[in-house]
């Protein structure tokens, strides 16, 4: 696909917008996008400090990147983050919203609250930002949203949690019928176990050694691993590939 050009018709970077850009699997994906050529807004919602580090990173590679905050569920700081990544950079061709949060409980002992802070990052958060994704994205571009393998694994304790994500598994697809005709992507992409500090946090070695087993490849996923996925639906070669779920778990069945 051709680069985007600005007015006088010179050529400007792709830019990509990752939300949850700071820790953890959005961070290394704004590693890869930059290391790929791309103008990143790293967007994140607390840690001003993790996310700079992520855009040193990428500078340090070679790219060009910025830090954004954003509460993702609150529409107005969302369009304000795409209004700066399209003031810095000159518009939006990737989204990889990686922001989310997770909490376990059996669906007896899970407090109300709790899930309705839950699905207000997970499904309202993912509605705001695909929201502005679908009015920005210029032809070309991606949508990626992600989701859990756990929707289809059903494991125990994951009831709200998956139940959330399987809210952004609609989402997506409908999503990607609704930009008939754009030339842009919508995908989610569903990570099995994989080591990253949400996933590890509260769980013990024995539990985390269970969870490593379970794929043929017998060992957790990496944010690189997810980050690789998300680098090539981003890429040309991944654009025939639209309105599917992904499910980057090392084969666990």
């Amino acid at each position: 696909m051709p680069a985007p050009t600005s007015p006088d018709g010179t050529a400007t970077p792709r830019v990509a917008i990752v939300t949850g850009g700071s820790r953890g699997i959005g961070r290394r994906t704004v590693a890869r996008l930059a290391a790929d050529g791309y103008a990143v807004v790293v967007g994140y919602g607390g840690n001003q400090d993790e996310a700079e580090a992520a855009v040193q990173e990428a500078v340090t590679g070679g790219g060009r990147a910025i830090a954004v905050r954003a509460d993702i569920a609150d529409e107005r700081a969302v369009a304000a983050l795409f209004d700066t990544a399209e003031k810095e950079f000159g518009g939006v061709d990737v989204v990889v919203h990686a922001a989310g949060r997770m909490q376990l409980a059996p669906i007896a002992e899970l407090d109300l609250a709790t899930l309705d802070d839950l699905h207000r990052t997970n499904i309202r958060g993912t509605f705001v930002v695909v929201q502005q994704a679908a009015r920005r994205v210029r032809p070309g571009g991606a949508i990626m949203t992600f989701s859990t393998s756990v929707v289809g694994l059903a494991f125990p304790g994951y009831g709200a949690y998956a139940a959330s994500k399987g809210a952004v598994e609609a989402l997506t697809l409908i999503l990607a019928r609704e930009l008939r005709g754009r030339d842009v992507t919508a995908n989610s992409v569903a990570p099995g176990p994989t080591a990253t500090d949400l996933f590890l946090a509260g769980k013990d070695e024995e539990t985390v050694a269970r969870l490593a087993a379970q794929p043929p490849l017998e060992r957790l996923g990496t944010p690189d691993d997810i980050a690789e996925v998300v680098a090539f639906l981003a890429s040309p070669a991944g654009h025939w590939i639209n309105g599917q779920v992904i499910r980057a778990n090392g084969g666990i069945v």
